[in-house]
């Protein structure tokens, strides 16, 4: 429409205008976002609940209003999405089940206050009448927020808007833009589509939105090279040790037992250079397991083994990787330095301990203490490996601070403690995106699955399914040449977004002036 004054003004959309309707449009906006994530990957149904998000909130009738928009969604989006956050509570019922519920709604609820500045922020610096420069505002502020989301309180970047791209042939873009970049794509490409309606072009939108739909499910996903004839194998061991049983003492050594005979088993092909073990999987501590390392060299043969441990460090205990030579010595050590809040530890855990609190995945008293940071790890023949243990796969920045560029990455987890169904499979979407950002191959082994070789486009390769006891032999895939990703980091995308912000910002107040 035309105001008064001659200058064009966007058409309100009437659908996202309605008052009592935005709340519920907010609701199932926010669960259509959740649904691109794994194990659903419907990145189509995603990307319609983030225009469904921009629209409301570049016509709400003010900041305080915008906000509770964004949060809404944000609570259904990260509710959906993170629904397995109550999966730790249930492995000890009896103790901590009550705690589920308060655990998923502080989480999601929290979570969503960053979506809530986002929407406030758009609101509160674009005016009223200015729909479709508020929205460009907000997917902006919230490209940003979502960037403060995996920084700040030890950050938590799963389930960002960005990652519902990770099944589709448009993840090798992580190479150029890093992950804060797709969510910008996601952000933008929705914010494309609201302007399009505020335009008076909703069929336009509607055309647009199908179009991409269809492009991206056309587009060729590009391949990665092969490994050599004479690539290193590398075994990864899948023990299966549900995590109600895993520390019962009727069962430890029977899931010991179960991963020193898969470590044993004759390979097919070549003998295994390096054998895997997940996260924890030595029954004792470092220090006091010279048997069980010495049956673990004797299963693995020549082949040295990465295995997950626990030991103390300075009389606190640590979460850490050991490599074991073909002797059983152990010949390197790393320590987990990003930690799970209230699963690894507990914020002042020791005046929470006299009320009889601990973190969740707490095997030793005291909770967990953080290692010095990221490192690598010289595996002579096979390179060196950025070493990562459960958590700190979903975090980008790290490999970024260690000296040199390593030749792969690997992953050690127990995704036991996610559940069945949606947890396991988005850790593993993560370490995808880890892999093609970064242009190197990810070797993972997970207690219960899914463990598997994912090569430098973020393509897995080989996998042993959720759930099942096994062994995988497979050649170690090349890496690529450093991604301009992991030569630049999140530094570029930040100041084309915020640049972006800041110039609809200041057309929004000129034109208002005007």
């Amino acid at each position: 429409m035309t105001h008064p004054s001659g200058i064009h003004r966007d058409v309100p959309a009437g659908l996202f205008a309605a008052r009592w309707p935005a709340l519920g449009i907010a609701v199932l906006g926010g669960v259509a976002a959740a649904l691109g994530q794994a194990p659903f990957d419907l990145w189509w149904l995603a990307l319609a609940g983030f225009v469904a998000l921009c629209g409301l909130i570049s016509v709400a009738a003010a900041p305080g209003r915008a906000a509770l928009l964004a949060w809404v969604a944000g609570t259904a989006h990260f509710a959906t999405a993170l629904h397995w956050i109550v999966e730790p509570f249930f492995v000890d019922a009896e103790r901590h089940g009550w705690m589920a519920p308060f655990a998923l709604v502080l989480m999601a609820g929290g979570l969503a206050l960053f979506w809530a500045v986002a929407g406030w922020i758009a609101a509160r610096l674009v005016p009223n009448g200015e729909s479709a420069l508020r929205a460009i505002a907000f997917a902006a502020a919230l490209t940003l927020s979502e960037a403060a989301r995996g920084v700040l309180f030890t950050g938590f970047p799963w389930a960002q808007p960005g990652h519902i791209l990770i099944d589709t042939p448009l993840l090798p873009l992580s190479a150029l833009v890093g992950p804060l970049g797709l969510t910008a794509l996601v952000l933008f490409t929705a914010t494309a589509l609201v302007v399009l309606v505020h335009r008076g072009r909703s069929r336009l939108a509607v055309a647009v939105f199908g179009a991409v739909a269809v492009g991206v499910g056309l587009l060729p996903a590009p391949s990665a090279p092969r490994p050599a004839a004479d690539a290193p194998v590398v075994r990864l061991i899948q023990p299966n040790a549900p995590q109600h049983l895993k520390w019962r003492r009727d069962m430890i050594e029977v899931f010991f037992q179960r991963g020193l005979d898969l470590t044993a088993t004759a390979p097919e092909g070549r003998a295994p250079d390096l054998v895997v073990w997940p996260e924890t999987s030595l029954p004792q501590l470092l220090d006091r397991s010279d048997a069980s390392r010495a049956r673990i060299a004797q299963a693995a043969g020549a082949a040295p083994v990465v295995i997950g441990a626990q030991r103390f460090r300075d009389d606190r205990p640590v979460n850490s990787l050991a490599l074991l030579g073909p002797d059983g010595r152990v010949q390197g050590v790393y320590d987990k330095h990003r930690l799970v809040p209230f699963g690894e530890y507990l914020p002042f855990g020791d005046r929470l301990a006299d009320w009889g609190l601990r973190g969740l995945a707490e095997v030793l008293p005291g909770g967990y203490t953080p290692g010095e940071g990221p490192t690598t790890l010289d595996l002579g023949a096979l390179g060196t490996a950025f070493p990562m243990i459960c958590y700190e796969a979903i975090f980008p920045t790290d490999i970024r601070r260690v000296d040199t560029r390593p030749d792969w990455m690997l992953h050690i987890t127990n995704d036991a403690w996610f559940g069945t169904f949606s947890g396991p499979y988005q850790h593993l979407a993560l370490a995808r995106l880890r892999a093609a950002e970064q242009g190197l191959p990810l070797l993972r082994a997970a207690n219960t699955g899914i463990s598997g070789v994912i090569d430098a486009r973020g393509r897995v390769v080989a996998a042993l399914p959720l759930g099942e006891a096994g062994a995988l032999d497979v050649a170690l895939p090349p890496a690529l040449p450093p991604t301009l990703y992991a030569r630049t980091g999140d530094v570029p995308i930040l100041i084309v977004v915020l640049f972006a912000g800041l110039a609809t910002i200041a057309a929004g107040r000129r034109r208002a002036r005007h």
